[in-house]
Formats: C-alpha cells, sequence, structure tokens
C-alpha cells in the first residue's frame, strides 16, 4: 500500500518540492550564448551537409556540366585563412588581456573577411560574363547556391563582429570582451571549415 502511494505521489507539484534543487545550487557551466552558438553551428552543419548531399546526387544526371573554377577562388581561399587566422590572434590577445592586439586582431579579420566577399562577388561576375548563368545548367545554380550560402552566413557573423568591435571603440578592455571574441573566432573557424569542404567538393567534381 504504501509502495502504491509513493508511485501516485506528484512530488513535482508539491510547494518547495525537492526536485526544483537537484543541481545544488550549481549552474551550468557553459555561457548561454557560447550553447546558443554550438546549437547554430550544429543547425549548419546539417544545412550544408544536405547541400553537399543534393550536389552530389544531382551531379549524375546527363545534364550536368561542371562549372570552371575561378582562379579567383584560390585567392579568396587565402584571404579567408588570413582572416581566421587574425581572429584567433584577437582570441589569444584577449586571453592575455592584451586590448590593443585584441582590436587590431578583430579590424584584420573583418578587413580580409569583407575582401573574401568581395572576391567571392567578383568571381560571380566573371562567371556571368562568361556565360555561366544560374538558370542554364545546374552545376551553375549549385555553384552560386553554395557560394551564397556560405556567404550569408559569414555577413551574419560580421554582424557580430561589428558589435565586438564596437565595444572595443568604446573602451572596454580585454576581459569584458573576451567572451565576445572567442564567439567571433569559433564560428569564423566553422565557416572556414565549412568553405575548405565546398571548394574540395567544387574543384574534385
Amino acid at each position: 500500500m504504501n509502495l502504491f502511494r509513493q508511485l501516485m505521489e506528484k512530488p513535482w507539484l508539491e510547494e518547495g518540492s525537492a526536485v526544483v534543487n537537484l543541481h545544488d545550487g550549481r549552474t551550468f557551466p557553459m555561457p548561454q550564448a557560447k550553447l546558443g552558438l554550438r546549437v547554430f553551428l550544429g543547425v549548419a552543419m546539417v544545412l550544408f551537409s544536405l547541400m553537399v548531399a543534393a550536389y552530389t546526387e544531382r551531379m549524375v544526371f546527363s545534364d550536368w556540366h561542371s562549372v570552371p573554377i575561378p582562379w579567383l577562388l584560390w585567392l579568396n581561399t587565402g584571404i579567408l585563412i588570413s582572416s581566421s587566422v587574425a581572429m584567433h590572434w584577437a582570441l589569444v590577445s584577449a586571453r592575455w588581456g592584451r586590448t590593443e592586439s585584441v582590436g587590431l586582431g578583430m579590424a584584420a579579420g573583418g578587413v580580409f573577411a569583407f575582401a573574401f566577399l568581395a572576391g567571392q562577388l567578383l568571381a560571380w561576375r566573371d562567371l556571368a560574363e562568361a556565360g555561366y548563368y544560374a538558370s542554364l545548367d545546374p552545376a551553375n545554380a549549385f555553384f552560386y547556391l553554395l557560394t551564397a550560402a556560405h556567404g550569408i552566413h559569414l555577413i551574419g557573423g560580421l554582424v557580430a563582429w561589428g558589435k565586438t568591435v564596437a565595444r572595443i571603440k568604446r573602451g572596454e578592455d580585454a576581459v569584458r570582451v573576451r567572451l565576445s571574441v572567442e564567439l567571433c573566432t569559433i564560428y569564423w573557424h566553422f565557416l572556414l571549415l565549412i568553405w575548405l569542404v565546398l571548394f574540395a567538393l567544387l574543384l574534385v567534381t
């Protein structure tokens, strides 16, 4: 009888129940912003994985004609690597409390990121001038889709980058902006990895 009564109890409805205190007053160790970024990166990874899967499935059809890779993509890849390295330098500087170096690293990372986007637009222009329009061939359409999706994600990262740079310009020290710099750096490294995968896929196919 006692066992039945225990099974029927609803401790979550009792005022002051110990259920809400099972964590012993401890909080989740990961900052919410970092957790949110990880969730977003997981979603973005799934999105790009689906695009890559669709690309590889579609290219087996007879109407597929590979797009010539503009030489600018090689240069753009080097620029994006430089951007990621600059962001990592900013993060290391933030950990050491070097506010001035943090600002320089963030500025360089942003400039390289804008240069990468400009280079991608120039590559699009070269392909369009050569007659490789998205509407003419599925390979062309996928090229623009993949590069555009990556570029849009980078633009989103630049919004967060701009807010962090604004905080540094207002005089906030390296300790206070460290988390923001870390989040930007993680995002930049992620986008670099995604781009290297996409670029390799375009080269191979």
